[in-house]
C-alpha cells in the first residue's frame, strides 16, 4: 500500500507572530523578530540576542478545552498553539474521525530545565572537600522542591503527549529529536504512516525553545552562533559573505497530513502534496557537515527519486541556511552537485534571516512557507543579504520578496550529528 499524503491544515507560534496569514505577511516583508533577549539577562554572554515568541497566549488559545496552560513546558506550549491552529485551519470533524487512525509524530526538543530547583538541589549536595556530589543531601533538597510535573515536561515526548490527549489521537505516536532535522524527518516519517495505511491522519511538525542559559551557552561554546552584538537586526544573514553565524529562535509549527482520497472526499482544501521525501546521515563528525556534502547530496536526490521529479520541476529551494560560515557554503555545493546547470536559475532562500534558527521546529515552520509560496505565488527573501561570497554563488531572493509561478517546492533540514532530511511538496 502506497497510498497519497496531502497537507489539509497549518498551524504555527513564531517570533514573528502567532497567525497564519499576519505572520506570512511580515515574511514577505522582510521583516526580522531579532532583539535583545529578554527571557533571561544575557548580558554576560558572547551572544545578547535572540529572536524571541513574544505575543503567545497558550490560556487563551486553550480556553476552557484543557489546563494545560498550568503545566506544559513552554515549548509544549507552543506546539499545543500552533496544533491548535492546524486543527481549526483543516476543518477535521472529530465525529467523523477513527481515534486510532489519528497519530502525532512531532520533532520536539527537550523542555528548559527546571535549573533553579536542579541547582538547588545540586549545590546542597555538593562535598566542596572530596568535590563528590552527596546523593544523600541531593535528595532530601530535591524531593523536597522538585515538581514531578516539571520533570516530565523537560522530557521531548510531552509535546506530542499534549498533542495526543487534546485531539484525542490514540493512534502512532512518536517524537524524534535529531537536532535542526528533527520536525522535517518527523513529517516525511508521518508520511509514511499514512502512505502504508497506519494512520488516516497524523498531527506533524515540531516544538523547540533553546533560548535558555544552557542553550546559549553550548551554542556559543560551539561558535555556532552570530556575536554581531552591535548590530543584532542584521546579524542572521545567510549566504552573505560576512555571515558569523545563526541566531537561536524558538517556536512550533504543526501540519495536519491526511490520506488524498479521504481528504477529496469530505471536500477538504488541499494546500499541497508530500511527494518526495529523503533522509541520510553524514557519517561524519559530530558537530562537521562532511566537506562534499555527501549526506545533504543524498537526502536531496532520494527526495527527487521518491517524487519521480527532475531538478527542473523544482521551482523553489527553501535553504537550511543557518547562516554559519561551513553550512551555507556546503549547502550550495549540495544544491549545485544535485541540481547541476539548473542549480543558477532555481531560487533559493532562507527564512532563518527573519525567524532565527528554530531547532528541532525550523524545518516544520520552513514547510509551511513552501505551501504559502504555492498559494500565494510569492517567494520569501533572504534578508540582510548585502555581500557577495564566491562560495555561495546561488540565487538567493536577496532582501526583496519575488513573484513566482510555483508548483514544486524542496525544503532542507540539516542537523548536528550529520543528519540530513529533505522533503518535496507539491501543488496538487
Amino acid at each position: 500500500m502506497n497510498r497519497r499524503v496531502v497537507i489539509t491544515g497549518m498551524g504555527w507560534v513564531t517570533p514573528l507572530g502567532c497567525d497564519l496569514e499576519g505572520t506570512w505577511k511580515r515574511l514577505l516583508n522582510g521583516d526580522s523578530a531579532v532583539g535583545p533577549t529578554t527571557i533571561f539577562d544575557a548580558s554576560a554572554y558572547p551572544t545578547t540576542f535572540s529572536a524571541e515568541v513574544r505575543d503567545f497566549d497558550l490560556a487563551a488559545a486553550l480556553g476552557d478545552r484543557y489546563d494545560a496552560h498550568q503545566t506544559a513546558s513552554r515549548n509544549a506550549g507552543f506546539a499545543i498553539g500552533a496544533a491548535l491552529q492546524a486543527w481549526a485551519h483543516s476543518g477535521l470533524d472529530p465525529a467523523t474521525l477513527d481515534p486510532e487512525m489519528v497519530g502525532v509524530y512531532l520533532g520536539a526538543g527537550e523542555g528548559p530545565i527546571d535549573s533553579d530547583h536542579f541547582i538547588g538541589a545540586a549545590c546542597a549536595g555538593w562535598n566542596k572537600d572530596t568535590r563528590e556530589l552527596d546523593a544523600m543531601k541531593w535528595a532530601e533538597r530535591a524531593y523536597a522542591t522538585m515538581s514531578a510535573s516539571r520533570e516530565f515536561e523537560q522530557d521531548p515526548n510531552s509535546a506530542a503527549c499534549h498533542l495526543a490527549y487534546l485531539f484525542d489521537a490514540q493512534g502512532p505516536n512518536l517524537n524524534t529529536l535529531t537536532a535542526c532535522s528533527a520536525s522535517t524527518q518527523a513529517i516525511g516519517e508521518a508520511s509514511c504512516i499514512i502512505q502504508r495505511g497506519d494512520a488516516d491522519v497524523m498531527i506533524s511538525g515540531g516544538a523547540h525553545s533553546m533560548i535558555h542559559p544552557l542553550g546559549v551557552t553550548g551554542f556559543n561554546l560551539l561558535t555556532a552562533l552570530s556575536t554581531r552584538n552591535d548590530s543584532w537586526q542584521t546579524a542572521s544573514r545567510p549566504f552573505d559573505r560576512t555571515r558569523d553565524g545563526f541566531v537561536l529562535g524558538e517556536g512550533s509549527g504543526i501540519l495536519i497530513l491526511e490520506e488524498h482520497d479521504r481528504a477529496v472526499a469530505r471536500g477538504a482544501t488541499i494546500y499541497g502534496e508530500i511527494c518526495g521525501y529523503g533522509s541520510t546521515a553524514d557519517a561524519f563528525r559530530v558537530t562537521d557537515i562532511h566537506k562534499e556534502a555527501r549526506g545533504a547530496t543524498a537526502a536531496m536526490r532520494a527526495a527527487l527519486d521518491a517524487a519521480e521529479m527532475t531538478p527542473d520541476q523544482i521551482d523553489y529551494i527553501s535553504a537550511h541556511g543557518t547562516s554559519t560560515t561551513e553550512n551555507d557554503k556546503l549547502e550550495t555545493l549540495a544544491i549545485n552537485k544535485v541540481f547541476g546547470e539548473q542549480a543558477p536559475k532555481t531560487p533559493v532562500s532562507s527564512v532563518k534571516s527573519m525567524f532565527g534558527h528554530l531547532v528541532a521546529a525550523a524545518g516544520s515552520v520552513e514547510l509551511i512557507t513552501c505551501l504559502l509560496a504555492i498559494r500565494d505565488g510569492m517567494i520569501p527573501p533572504t534578508i540582510n543579504h548585502e555581500h557577495t561570497d564566491p562560495d555561495c554563488n546561488l540565487d538567493y531572493v536577496p532582501n526583496q520578496a519575488r513573484k513566482a509561478d510555483v508548483k514544486a517546492c524542496l525544503s532542507n533540514s540539516f542537523g548536528f550529528g550529520g543528519q540530513n532530511d529533505t522533503l518535496i511538496v507539491r501543488k496538487r
